[in-house]
């Protein structure tokens, strides 16, 4: 019976496989290779040596982390306080879900479109401040950073708090009545017990939004100054494969992305060690 059950499972296990090579394995071998490769297939390490000897394509992942992090920071931070405030209910929580499942229906090029109808020069937003008198000229809100980060924040925030409400609901409501009996205020309680049970939902959070915010290419062109202070390197390695028509130095800029994505997570996955020090489990009810 047990060699049967073993088998069952491993054969539910094969489309999980098979999806995994096929989108996953198969493409990022086939990028490494091309990175390290020329047109005529033979081996080279030129394609990186490029990338870190232009300035401009260099420069293209610090703007990038400028953009990545502190909105991933910023949806994060008020996704965890908002998330344990609706824990346990509030009223109008569908309503206040719903508006924050909005966004990822609608996808970072709508958003960008419409930001740039409700957030241009002659956006309402800028007629209602001006007809309140609150500023002599059009505030700009788009065609720079702020407009990207807008856009990216609008379009990850929404995964942030659906994935941290359904961690942090999940937690055992016990432990904080225990605390509080204990003579412990709201505060402590958190901060002592609920927090570092909610370390690992928080670090996955960071690490989806992370690498969603890492790859904005969409709102960089359409809501940025892409030629300039808004060229991240996802645009860097577009402008490679099909302006310049060079494949094998866009996978090099390709692999170098995914590259930084796992330094941050690995970072952000020890950090999560460190400090989640081995909470139990059973904490979740």
């Amino acid at each position: 019976m047990k060699g049967r059950s073993r088998n069952g499972a491993l054969l539910l296990l094969i489309p999980a496989i098979v999806f995994l090579v096929l989108l996953f394995i198969y493409p990022f071998g086939y990028g490494l290779y091309t990175s390290l490769t020329k047109a005529d297939g033979s081996f080279t390490f030129a394609n990186y040596i490029r990338f870190f000897t232009n300035e401009r394509d260099l420069r293209t992942i610090g703007v990038t982390l400028g953009i990545a992090v502190p909105v991933t920071l910023l949806a994060v931070g008020i996704a965890v306080p908002l998330c344990y405030h609706m824990r346990r209910g509030v009223p109008g929580e569908k309503i206040i879900s719903f508006f924050f499942i909005v966004p990822v229906t609608l996808g970072t090029v709508l958003i960008s479109e419409g930001m740039l109808t409700f957030m241009g020069p002659n956006g309402w937003l800028n007629q209602l401040i001006m007809a309140l008198h609150l500023a002599q000229k059009p505030v700009q809100f788009t065609h720079n950073y702020a407009g990207v980060a807008i856009s990216v924040g609008l379009q990850g925030f929404p995964y942030a708090f659906l994935m941290l409400l359904g961690y942090i609901s999940g937690i055992n409501p016990d432990l904080e009545k225990a605390s509080q009996m204990l003579g412990a205020n709201k505060w402590q309680t958190f901060w002592k017990v609920l927090f570092p049970l909610m370390v690992p939902g928080i670090a996955i959070s960071f690490c989806l939004n992370f690498v969603m915010a890492f790859s904005v290419y969409p709102s960089a062109v359409l809501l940025g100054q892409p030629s300039g202070p808004q060229r991240v390197i996802a645009l860097a390695a577009y402008q490679w494969a099909f302006e310049k028509f060079n494949f094998n130095a866009a996978s090099a800029i390709s692999m170098i992305m995914a590259a930084i994505e796992l330094l941050v997570i690995a970072v952000v996955l020890a950090w999560r060690s460190k400090l989640y020090k081995g909470a139990s489990i059973v904490g979740k009810g």
